[in-house]
């Protein structure tokens, strides 16, 4: 099992855009929706990066993942843990359950999709 350095770099990157979003985005489109769209892409890569093997429906079972997540903001996971005081656990599990973040996280699914698509037909092996 090796590492895929360029899905690693590109894990690092979105990691860093997130962090950004997270901290210093307060705003009615990015931090809400954008942040959504690209936590599945974050974690995309960051299993891209050590798994190199294809996983033929990677996507969705990353949307799967997302919308469990969801549905336990939906019966306040983060305060039957008891981490509602940690800032960066609430963060990370979220707290507050919405619709559209499913909606968010079906976007940034198909984004992956269409992306593994495109990889699968114009690009080489060695390639992102």
């Amino acid at each position: 099992m090796g590492i895929n350095k360029k899905y690693l770099i590109a894990f690092f990157i979105f990691l860093i855009i997130e962090v950004i979003i997270a901290l210093f985005i307060r705003d009615n489109i990015i931090r809400p929706y954008v942040g959504d769209i690209l936590v599945v892409i974050l974690l995309y890569t960051f299993i891209k990066s050590f798994v190199k093997k294809p996983i033929k429906f990677l996507p969705l079972y990353i949307f799967i993942f997302s919308v469990m997540v969801e549905i336990l903001q939906y019966f306040n996971v983060v305060e039957i843990l008891n981490v509602q005081d940690n800032k960066v656990l609430s963060t990370i599990i979220g707290a507050t359950f919405d619709i559209k973040d499913i909606l968010c996280y079906l976007i940034g699914c198909i984004i992956l999709m269409v992306w593994e698509v495109l990889q699968s037909r114009f690009f080489s092996k060695n390639s992102i």
